[in-house]
Formats: C-alpha cells, structure tokens, sequence
C-alpha cells in the first residue's frame, strides 16, 4: 500500500465485532434510543479477520473495549463517556503502533467518527492476551481476559424463530461499527469486568453481532 497525499496511510480492517451490556433485549442503542436503564456499561470486542495499515498486516488480531457513557450517544445527549481498551499481546511493535492509530481515531473512517460522537474519558490502555471466538453460524459468540474480562453470548432464539435462523436488524440507525452491515441479536451469558475501575458481573442482557468492514483515512 501506498502513503495518501495529505491524508496519510491508505488501512483496511474487516472482521467480527460484539458487544455485551447491561440493557434489556434488545439493546435501545442499535436503534438510536437511550440506554434501557438510562445508563449504559459493557465489552465491545473487535476480531479482524483480515487487515492492514500500509504495509502492516493485522490479519487475527483481536481488540476489546470496556466502556459507559449516561445518555443518548447517537443523539449527542449523553454525558459520563468512559473508556479503556485492550489490544493483542500477540502484535509486534510495528501492529501495535497500527492498531492504536486505527483504533484511537488518528487514521479517519468510521473509528474516528466513533469516537467523536462518544467523546470518552480514557481511563487506561493495555496489551492482553484477548481470546475471541465465534461460531461460523453465529449460535454463540465470546471474548475473554483471563481474571479481567469475559464476555458471552448465545444467539436469541423463541417459540417463532425457524430453526437455525437468526434474529437479525438490517439498516440500524445506531450501529457502532457503521452503517450497512447486518445486527444478530443474542442473549448474554456471562458479563464480567474487573479493571481500569470497571467492575460488573451479570448475565442475561443484551448481546449483538455485526460485521464491520472499514478504509480509511477518508
């Protein structure tokens, strides 16, 4: 890849992305309404499945977030925005550099428009070993740091859903990786956070997929 003039290096990141939270099912947020409680707290996890920044490649690479925020994040009314993140132990000096760059908003596209309209508090950085693993058909997804972080869901089902079929959101008006890509609701079975003064444990919430595919810098 090539340095964009006046715009900087030309990356492409896609791969799997979840969150678990404390809303009920389903979470307010995807449809760009306020948290069911009025307050929000949870794990976001990114899995790239294919990726690079120039000519770093970030193929497998995990990242996860915690964060909270009080308000409507998609209507700009919210306060208390906090934050940490966790990026893959496993990177190499020059993919840790890449993944901060992306994933801090400096490199444009979707994670600094993010970032913008949640406007967070960081409250730390580490590097972790982040496991993440996700069904192919999508019946569970999870993502664990030993002792600090775990995150798991089941994917929902009722009386109606057709067998192997998945309940799904197409054009969410809040969709945290951007628009265009397709929300598979779940149901949380473990919610569990100790650290940078996070701390929750529950189970039964909210829980979503989403693919994301994202350029930059535009």
């Amino acid at each position: 890849m090539t340095e964009q003039d006046g715009t900087g290096t030309r990356w492409h990141l896609a791969g799997d992305w979840f969150d678990v939270c404390k809303c009920a099912i389903p979470c307010p947020c995807t449809f760009a309404q306020p948290p069911t409680y009025g307050d929000c707290e949870g794990v976001l996890v990114w899995h790239i499945r294919e990726g690079n920044y120039g000519d770093v490649r970030l193929d497998d690479l995990n990242v996860l977030m915690l964060g909270a925020f009080v308000g409507n994040v998609w209507a700009g009314e919210h306060t208390d925005a906090y934050a940490a993140v966790f990026l893959d132990e496993r990177a190499d000096d020059g993919q840790r550099a890449a993944l901060g760059t992306v994933f801090g908003g400096e490199a444009g596209g979707w994670p600094a428009q993010f970032g913008q309209m949640l406007r967070p508090e960081m409250r730390g950085m580490d590097f972790a070993p982040i496991r993440v693993e996700i069904d192919e058909d999508l019946a569970t997804w999870r993502a664990e740091i030993p002792g600090r972080v775990t995150a798991a869901a089941e994917a929902l089902t009722g009386p109606t859903t057709p067998e192997g079929g998945r309940v799904q959101v197409h054009n969410a008006p809040g969709a945290e990786v951007g628009p265009g890509q397709v929300a598979t609701w779940g149901r949380a079975t473990a919610d569990r956070a100790d650290a940078f003064g996070f701390s929750w444990e529950r189970s039964g919430k909210s829980s979503k997929y989403f693919p994301f595919d994202w350029t930059g810098p535009d």
